[in-house]
């Protein structure tokens, strides 16, 4: 049995003082026991969030790492050593901004992801396709694609301990919300693609939906075979929104 899990991406928002405020925010949740709750503040909050978080259901994440695991010149970037550090657990491996604007590709994903394994980080993978792409009838193509290089790149045993995010970029930010239906077509296609290497790390690993998941549609989105929680944009910077969310995982 998959336990259901919901990650919330803080992308680049919040102050010392919004962050106090979304955390104690937070505390007054009724949040379920059952559901494993992470949230990936933007870097310079990360220990704060550490300590905030002290007592409550969550974990910590980071939203990036650099490719190279342990310490070097390399001006601007984190290493998934100094994020194991400061007490992140997870980290978000090519979510599709990064991807679309600032140009990375599938092979600097796959080491991105090998280098926070490497460190002990657990990473969600995210995969995900344009809207040209989706009009074009290649979904599957794309995130099959995504998915692939990461398996060349580190074997499929390492999915025993990294979670997989399908993000149609369309979806993201935009209001527009991919059907229950299209969701779990591409979350069971993940999941057979994953099966054609290793049948019991396919049964597995958690698949995670995002774009535009709201308090209104997560039961249904959740309620798919093959979708075992959520990845949560701007509805995680509302503890109202996310509580519920957590709790529609729950059930």
């Amino acid at each position: 049995m998959r336990r259901p899990m919901v990650a919330g991406n803080w992308k680049m928002n919040g102050t010392r003082a919004s962050v106090a405020e979304l955390i104690e925010a937070l505390r007054q949740q009724e949040l379920p026991a059952k559901v494993e709750m992470v949230v990936f503040p933007s870097c310079v909050h990360v220990s704060q969030v550490v300590s905030g978080l002290e007592g409550l259901p969550f974990s910590a994440g980071a939203q990036d790492c650099a490719e190279q695991s342990g310490f070097g010149a390399l001006t601007g970037e984190t290493s998934a050593t100094q994020l194991s550090d400061a007490g992140c657990e997870w980290v978000l491996v090519g979510h599709s901004e990064r991807r679309s604007l600032l140009g990375e590709s599938d092979e600097v994903v796959s080491r991105k992801f090998a280098a926070a394994l490497s460190c002990g980080l657990k990473p969600i993978l995210c995969l995900g396709e344009s809207l040209e792409e989706r009009q074009a009838g290649q979904t599957l193509e794309v995130v099959g694609r995504q998915l692939a290089h990461v398996i060349a790149e580190v074997g499929i045993a390492a999915f025993e301990q990294a979670v997989v995010a399908y993000e149609p970029v369309w979806a993201i930010g935009s209001g527009l919300t991919a059907t229950p239906e299209q969701a779990q077509e591409v979350h069971a296609a993940l999941r057979k693609q994953l099966a054609r290497e290793d049948q019991r790390v396919a049964d597995g690993v958690r698949l995670l939906y995002g774009g535009s998941v709201k308090a209104d549609n997560a039961a249904e989105l959740f309620g798919m075979a093959d979708i075992d929680g959520g990845l949560i944009g701007g509805a995680s910077l509302k503890a109202n929104e996310f509580g519920a969310i957590c709790r529609a995982a729950g059930n």
